[in-house]
This record gives structure tokens, C-alpha cells and sequence, in this order.
């Protein structure tokens, strides 16, 4: 046996294979894999999440919502033969409406303009293609209105009713179709803003870099957007103005999203339509189309290519690049998208050229000619009475009372007779500005034909037709005569008349157990005088005396049937107008002048379209206070006022129309009035103070001029209409000294009005010799 040991050997290590590191890093991978895959799948889920809820705020948001908004109309525009009218005025009717201006007229709702001759085609089922012809006398008139398919005489052509403006909370728009707005609009904005809209997906990765090298390395006075217009849809429209990355993210992503729930034209309507474009008084300018009419008068689809680039620039800073605060920077920037237009061949250099050497061109008080105290009026009105209606969401559309062009003569009235009221109050070292209020209506109907609530809209929506009530002073005066023929009639008896006879003197009057001692104006005093020229002078002794003799509590209760202004207190004052009414409620009580004692309640809604469907409207019924034969006299006495009267002056300055009137001034000269009307047209004009200082002029001083130029403008062309005379009325030739039946060598006679049976039987005999 062998002792030895047995031999040693080396241990054989276990073959390498690398199966252990490799199924190590197949782990270590897999892991990796799913990781990524589930935080990928995350990430879509997550991104699908984002991109259904921002579909959902995109669809809900902009599936249509400008074209909801509700809207009010002015009265429908007519044209008539002999209609006083210049074909500026005519053309800017037709931008009012939205007719376009074209070199041939070939569709409805185009129009031509010629030195003195415009052709016209209207819109609707029976379109008509007319031809306006102008008289080239002092006054321009239609001198011919004519088919021009048929050439025959058209009596009347009624075109629609111009839009004021769309409802929307501190806003101001005008919804427009793409395809109505002009290319060179579109261009222009495309060329300034977003030159690639139609090739990027709704971020331009291009753009943004460069406008980050230009804001790096650029010598620009301010940062260049980055943002394409999509993206500007968005941040306007959904996003705070916060400047993170979050937001940054948000606003790409919700820019696809619409990009895919929208076409490119549709974003590009929905952007020229909401882009803000600066601040008129409380309102926010949105859109292109209102930018058209408050910045240059005109409907969007007759703007000039400088107009259209003027547009397009200011959307880069509203405020800093206003054509109305910074004309100089607007220019400049207006210049600065023609040439872009050029770089992108959108014009020639040629038509960019001209249009730098176009001025600004804008419109003089664009948004008062809209009408906005009167759209103010209007938009409490149907809130007060269809509650919520124009907040529901529902397709409104409200049509109202306003005449624009009338509405358009009452702001330049105002505007000219505050000018010269400032010249006349320089150097008094007066606190604010003096303000005014007009309101025009048609005294038949009551129908507001036009309404200025103060100097500028743009510096004070403050309505002073509507909301300032001052004492009404001796505009209240014809009253106080209506109540003594009211008595008369009454009783029976045969006097007061026109024609009676009162002395004006100085007069304490008793108040109670204190004694009353008004005055006249200026102190002036004329003895022995008729009612007619006490009137026609305002003389405020011998309103008092007639109240007095006809009881302090008829004229009071007189005033309380008319149911206007504050109530009217029984004392001797009353006779002077010593309570308060607004510049409304005069034309209101004012009204019974023209319809035989009855008082027409004031109209600004004609129609209300809901959906579609025409709501019911609701107005306050008319109310008989005084007699037609009672109401006339006081007429005929008020038409003394005009001629030679406290508005004699409106004969001077060129309004010789038949008219009655009443100038008004309260005690210390606070505040001016005059109203005055025709058949057709009652006007009232109230000047002053916010403050209730002293104006320190009369009526016939502040208020007249102002109601005189509306006036003789309004009405000029038509023809003199005079005032019906009711049953019961009959007219005798009198002495006005004597107060008797003018005799044949009486000098100075006057055709008086009485009641039936109270003319006068004697005969003066003061001129015999």
C-alpha cells in the first residue's frame, strides 16, 4: 500500500460565462425601460388629461362667444327729396350702417361717392341701386332721389339701423366676419405680428428665438414679443398676466390645443376681433372694427392702407403707442408696419411710400358721436326692466330711439356753445369746468331723438340729462299761466287771458306769517304789462302775482299731475321754479305743449330682439292734464318768447322755423336752461356747474346758443310747419298797451289767442287822437 500522500492538486476555478452581469445590467435596463415608459405613459395620460380639459375651456370659451354679445341700434336712416344733407354726411350715414365704398357699385351694401352725387345699393329681399343727387346751394339739399334701374322718383329710401355698439362689460366691439374685413387690415397685422401664422402649428420656435437675440443683443427702447398671435389668443383669454415658466408652458400647450380646434381663419377672425387696441374713457377699444370707428369715424371695410397699419401698431402697446395720447410714437409705428408689409410683399414700396406721407386722419370726438350717455340710458333701462337680459348669454339686439345724425349735431352744439361759455367765464377764477346737457325728443311720441350728457364722455360718464336735477327757474313759468287758464275755464269766468293786463313793480309777497320779496332779472320793471310779453320778458312779478290770483295749490297740483321732477311746494316761490327736475323731465313735462294737454312719457326702446323672437315692451301711459284750448294759449304766448322775447336771439343767429320757447335762470345765476320746440322737434338745454357754483350767466347767455345751433342744423331744409289750433280757441287783434281790441289808429297791434267767449268787447280808446 502506498503510505505516500496522495498528490496535491490546484483547485480548477468555475469557467466565467457572464451570464450573472449580464442579467445584472438586463435588469438594471428593464428597469430603466419601465420607468421611462411608466413615467411616459404618465406623462400622456397626464398630457391627454391637459389636452381634454383644454379643448373643453377652449371650445366653451371661444365656440362663438363675440357673436353673442348683445347689441343696441339707433332709429333706422332715411333718405328723402329735399332732405338737408352734404355728401360727407351721407357717406358717413353709410359707414354707420356698414356700407362699403367701392369705385363701381356692383353688390347690396356698396356705395360711390362723387363730388355731388352718391350711388347707393341697398341691402335685403328688395335691393335697390339709387342714385343721391345734391344741390350745390348754401344750404346742401337732396335734390334728387332716383332708381337708377328705373329711373324713377324714389319718395323715401330707408336704409338699416346703424349699430352704437355691443354691450360688454367696460368694453367696447363690434363683431365682423373675416371675410369683411379688408386684406390690407389683415396684412398689415399678419406682417407686424405674426408673419409665419400660416406655417407654424401655433408656436413659432423661429420667432421666439430671434425676438430672444433681438432682446439680448438688440438696441431696441423696448422688448420684442416673441408671441405669435395664437399664443396672444390664449395669454389674452385665458391666462393670468403672471410671467412664469408654468404659464409659459400652459400658454404653448393651450396654443395647440386651439390650433386644433380651430382652422387658421377662424383664430385669425377670433384675434381681430378681441385684440385690445387702447382706452376711450371707461371703455376698452376691442377689435379691429371699433378700432376703425373710434379712431377714424369709419366702418372697417373703407379704412385706407395708413389706417389699417396705424391699426396694426398700436397693438403692441395700447397705452404708449395711443394715436390720441402719443400721435408722434402712433406715426411712427405706423410707418414702421409699412414697411414690414413691404419686407413680406404684401404692398409695394410705391403705396407704402404714399401712405407714410398720409396724416393720422382721426376723428373728431368719434366715441360721443356713438351716442354713449344715451347708451348708458339705455343699458339701465332694460336692466331695470328685463332684469338680467342682457347677462344671460342670449343673441340680444336692442333698438332704440336715437337719431345718429341728429345725436352727432347736439355733441357739435354743445361742444361749439361750451367753448364760447369757457371765453365768457375766463378770468373768473372759477373752480372746474362748465358742463351741459341736451335732450332732443319728438314731442308727439316722445321718441329721444338725441342726448349729450355732459362736455366729454371720455373724462365723465356722469349723465346730467338724466341724473342732475337742478331748480328748473322760469323755465317752469308757462306752467304757472296754464294752471290760471285752467282756473278760468274751471270757473267760467273771462279773465286772466293773454292779454290781460298786470303790474310789474316791486312786490313783498306774504309766505305764511314772513314776507316774500323776490325781483325781477337785473331789476328791470315795465309797469302795466299783458301775460303775453311778462312771459315772453320773464317777469318774475307778475308769474307771482298770476300764481297768487290762481292759488299756490293749483299750480302746485298742476305740477303733480305732469308727474316730473321733485314735488313743487304751495309757497310763493313756486312761480320761479324753486324745486328740482332733470333736462328728462322737463322735455317730458314739456310735452303737453304739443299734444293738447296731454304729457308723453319719454321713449328710448323701440324694439327688443331675443334669439331671434321679439320681446314685449312696456311703457308708461300717457297722461291728460290740461285742456288742448288751455295748452294752446300758453303755446302761443311761448312763440312771444322767440320773437321778442329772451329768445329773440335765435332769430339772429339764423333759426327762423316757427317755434315756442322759455328761457330759464335760477336764483344767483347757478344754473342756465332754455327750452324751446317746434310741431316736430322739443329741444331743452341746461348749462352749469357739477358743483352747483354760479354760473353767473342767464339762460338766454349759456343755454340758447347752444339750442339755437342744434336747432337751425337739425331742421334745415324742412319746411316751416306751424301749430295746429284746437276747438275752442279764437283770435282777436289787440292793443297790447290796453290789453283791448286794437282800434284803427292803434300802432301796435297783435294777433291774440283766447278761449271761445273771452276775447275782449271794448274797443281802445287811448289812440283816437
Amino acid at each position: 500500500m502506498d503510505a505516500r500522500p496522495p498528490a496535491r492538486t490546484r483547485p480548477v476555478a468555475p469557467r466565467n460565462t457572464g451570464k450573472p452581469a449580464n442579467d445584472s445590467r438586463r435588469r438594471f435596463w428593464r428597469m430603466v425601460i419601465f420607468v421611462c415608459g411608466g413615467i411616459a405613459a404618465v406623462g400622456l395620460l397626464f398630457a391627454g388629461y391637459l389636452w381634454s380639459t383644454y379643448a373643453t375651456q377652449v371650445d366653451a370659451r371661444l365656440g362663438g362667444e363675440q357673436r353673442v354679445i348683445p347689441r343696441i341700434f339707433g332709429r333706422p336712416f332715411e333718405l328723402r327729396p329735399n332732405q338737408a344733407l352734404t355728401p360727407a354726411q351721407l357717406e358717413q350715414r353709410l359707414n354707420d350702417v356698414g356700407y362699403a365704398s367701392r369705385t363701381v357699385v356692383e353688390k347690396p351694401g356698396e356705395f360711390s361717392i362723387g363730388s355731388s352725387v352718391v350711388v347707393l345699393r341697398t341691402r335685403g329681399d328688395e335691393a335697390t341701386t339709387a342714385r343721391v343727387e345734391f344741390s350745390k346751394g348754401k344750404v346742401p339739399v337732396i335734390a334728387k332721389l332716383i332708381n337708377q334701374e328705373t329711373g324713377r322718383s324714389i319718395a323715401r329710401l330707408t336704409l338699416e339701423a346703424p349699430m352704437l355698439t355691443a354691450i360688454a362689460t367696460g368694453e367696447k366691439r363690434r363683431y365682423t366676419p373675416l371675410e369683411t374685413i379688408p386684406g390690407r387690415v389683415r396684412q398689415a397685422v399678419l406682417a407686424i405680428e405674426d408673419r409665419r401664422f400660416y406655417d407654424h402649428p401655433g408656436v413659432d420656435v423661429i420667432r421666439s428665438g430671434g425676438a430672444v437675440l433681438t432682446n439680448l443683443f438688440g438696441d431696441k427702447e423696448y422688448l420684442v414679443g416673441g408671441s405669435t398671435i395664437t399664443q396672444q389668443i390664449v395669454k389674452n383669454t385665458f391666462l393670468t398676466p403672471e410671467k412664469t415658466m408654468r404659464r409659459k408652458v400652459q400658454e404653448q400647450f393651450m396654443s395647440l390645443v386651439l390650433e386644433s380646434r380651430f382652422t387658421k381663419d377662424q383664430i385669425l377672425e377670433l384675434y381681430l376681433n378681441d385684440v385690445v387696441l387702447g382706452q376711450r374713457g371707461p371703455f376698452a377699444i376691442h377689435g379691429v372694427a371699433e378700432a376703425a370707428r373710434i379712431f377714424f369715424g369709419k366702418d372697417v371695410r373703407n379704412i385706407t392702407l395708413a389706417e389699417a397699419a396705424t391699426i396694426a401698431g398700436v397693438i403692441q402697446s395700447p397705452s404708449r403707442l395711443s394715436p390720441f395720447r402719443n400721435p408722434e410714437r402712433a406715426l411712427e409705428r405706423r410707418n414702421v408696419v409699412l414697411g414690414a408689409m413691404v419686407e413680406a410683399a404684401y404692398v409695394t414700396e410705391a403705396a407704402a411710400a404714399a401712405a407714410r406721407r398720409a396724416p393720422l386722419g382721426l376723428a373728431a370726438r368719434a366715441l360721443e358721436n356713438e351716442a354713449p350717455y344715451f347708451v348708458d340710458y339705455v343699458s339701465q333701462l332694460v336692466d331695470e326692466r328685463y332684469a338680467g337680459l342682457l347677462q344671460k348669454g342670449a343673441a340680444v339686439d336692442v333698438f332704440t330711439t336715437i337719431d345718429l345724425h341728429l345725436q352727432r349735431v347736439a355733441q357739435e352744439a354743445v361742444a361749439d356753445g361750451l367753448a364760447q361759455v369757457d371765453k365768457q367765464l375766463a378770468g373768473r377764477r372759477r373752480k372746474g369746468q362748465a358742463q351741459a346737457a341736451l335732450v332732443a325728443v319728438d314731442p308727439r311720441t316722445g321718441e329721444i331723438l338725441a342726448m349729450v350728457g355732459g362736455r366729454a364722455y371720455n373724462v365723465s360718464q356722469y349723465n346730467r340729462a338724466v341724473t342732475t336735477r337742478r331748480q328748473p327757474g322760469s323755465v317752469f313759468k308757462p306752467f304757472v299761466y296754464l294752471a290760471a287758464f285752467e282756473r278760468m275755464f274751471a270757473e267760467g269766468a273771462s279773465e286772466p287771458t293773454p292779454a290781460t293786463l298786470v303790474m310789474d313793480e316791486p312786490t313783498i309777497f306774504m309766505d305764511g306769517d314772513q314776507p316774500y320779496e323776490p325781483g325781477n332779472y337785473q331789476n328791470e320793471y315795465d309797469g302795466m304789462i299783458s301775460l303775453r310779453r311778462a312771459l315772453a320778458r320773464s317777469r318774475n312779478i307778475v308769474a307771482i302775482k298770476v300764481a297768487e290770483q290762481t292759488g299756490y295749490e293749483q299750480v302746485a297740483a298742476l305740477w303733480t299731475r305732469i308727474g316730473a321732477g321733485t314735488t313743487a311746494k304751495a309757497y310763493p316761490s313756486i312761480a320761479l321754479g324753486v324745486f328740482e327736475a332733470s333736462p328728462v323731465e322737463i322735455a317730458t313735462a314739456y310735452t303737453l305743449f304739443s299734444n293738447g294737454g296731454t304729457v308723453r312719457p319719454l321713449r328710448a326702446l323701440t324694439r327688443i330682439v331675443e334669439d331671434g323672437k321679439p320681446r314685449q315692451l312696456t311703457a308708461g301711459p300717457s297722461r291728460t292734464v290740461a285742456r288742448a284750448d288751455t295748452a294752446y294759449l300758453v303755446t302761443n304766448m311761448m312763440r312771444a318768447v322767440m320773437n321778442e322775447g329772451t329768445g329773440a336771439g335765435a332769430r339772429s343767429n339764423g333759426f327762423q322755423l316757427d317755434a315756442a320757447g322759455k328761457s330759464g335762470t335760477t336764483n344767483d345765476l347757478r344754473d342756465a336752461w332754455f327750452v324751446g320746440f317746434t310741431p316736430e322737434l322739443l329741444t331743452v338745454v341746461w348749462v352749469g356747474f357739477d358743483d352747483n357754483q354760479p354760473i353767473g350767466l342767464g339762460g338766454s347767455q349759456a343755454a340758447l346758443p347752444i339750442w339755437t345751433a342744434f336747432m337751425r342744423n337739425a331742421l334745415a331744409g324742412r319746411g316751416n310747419v306751424g301749430f295746429s289750433v284746437p276747438d275752442g280757441v279764437d283770435f282777436a287783434e289787440i292793443d297790447p298797451d290796453t290789453g283791448l281790441l286794437a282800434g284803427p289808429l292803434c300802432l301796435k297791434k297783435v294777433r291774440e289767442a283766447f278761449l271761445t267767449g273771452t276775447v275782449p268787447v271794448a274797443f281802445c280808446d287811448q289812440h283816437d287822437h
